[in-house]
Parts: C-alpha cells; structure tokens; sequence
C-alpha cells in the first residue's frame, strides 16, 4: 500500500508543477509566435480553446449529507467543428481526488477517478461574461486504504456556469450528479479557476 500512496503523492506533485506553470506562464509567450491567426482572428473567432482547470468542492453523500472533500483537476480542448454538436463541443480528462474517511480535508480512505468527458458550452441571453455548460464523465474510480485497490465505474453529470474575467481567466461554479457503482449516488458543488489559451 505504501507503493500507491507514494505514486499517487508524485503523480499529485507532478500535476500541481504543471499547473503552476501553466497559470503562471506570460501570455506574451502565446502572443509571440511566428504565425499568427490570419486577418486577427483569436481563438474565440476560430471555435478553439485549452482549458487547464483546478476545482476545489465538497460531495454531499447519500443518504445523510455527510459532506467530504472534493479536489478535482483537468484540462478541455474546445473543438469548432463540434460547436454544433447537441452533446457537446469539448473533449475533457480529469483526476479528482475525494475524501472516504471520517473526516472532511483528506483521511487513509480515498476515492481516486479518472475520467474522461465530453462538455457542451452554451451562451446565456442578454450577457458573454457569464456562460453555461453541462458535462457528461465517465471513468475509473479506485478506492484505497483498505488491504486491497477497488475499481469501480464512475458516471457524472454537472450543470455548471462560467464568470469570465477576460479571454484567459474565468472561474467555474457548478454542481455535479455522481454514481459510482457500489456507492450511494452523491452530488458536488465546486468552485473553481480556469486558465485558458
């Protein structure tokens, strides 16, 4: 057990650096490259975009709304040619760490998910600062601090809404039906920010 959980604290580590990096990169670096969009076009006009997000939240657990930490990161591509899509214009892949013990923040018991998702982002009447989405997962859920690892399915569906501070930065609340197969269904309302390019 002790190899997982030193896995899982480099695999941790290593995903926080890439993030940082990204967050705190200089926009300038985008801006410099050698070709730019033709006739100035941006990424907006093209249907295109990377989102790199960190979301930090709590699950409310079924039945008795136990609540228990919930810290998800990922990244989404934004792909034009699927805007007309009905379920959706954004491939995404997540790792989200959730609490299984007696406490809130983190104990020996966890729930680690990999998941794949395709997300549809949607315009609001009468406002572009804020938009909406709703987002469709499923992946791999494994269950450690007991003698052995447990995969399970994992299924999520969120509604969700986007505040934009300006092209790169905006922050995302939402709200997020799960079930996993041996696991009374839970919802999660995070908060979180986005970084996009």
């Amino acid at each position: 057990m002790k190899t997982v959980s030193g896995f899982s604290s480099h695999v941790a580590q290593a995903v926080l650096g890439a993030v940082l990096a990204f967050i705190l990169a200089p926009s300038a670096v985008v801006r410099a490259q050698s070709n730019p969009p033709a006739s100035g076009e941006s990424a907006e006009d093209t249907g295109t975009s990377t989102d790199l997000y960190i979301m930090m939240g709590s699950d409310f657990v079924r039945p008795g709304l136990l609540p228990k930490a919930n810290y998800n990161i990922g990244i989404g591509h934004t792909f034009g040619f699927l805007k007309k899509d009905p379920f959706g214009d954004e491939l995404t892949f997540a790792y989200t760490y959730e609490d299984g013990g007696g406490g809130f923040w983190h104990s020996q018991f966890g729930s680690h998910t990999e998941s794949f998702g395709v997300m549809k982002n949607f315009g609001l009447p009468k406002t572009k600062r804020v938009t909406g989405y709703t987002w469709i997962q499923g992946g791999i859920s494994t269950f450690t601090g007991n003698p052995a690892l447990q995969n399970h399915f994992y299924n999520g569906e969120s509604l969700g809404a986007v505040v934009h501070f300006n092209e790169r930065n905006s922050i995302w609340i939402q709200e997020t039906f799960n079930k996993i197969i041996t696991v009374p269904w839970y919802t999660t309302t995070s908060i979180g920010y986005t970084r996009s390019w």
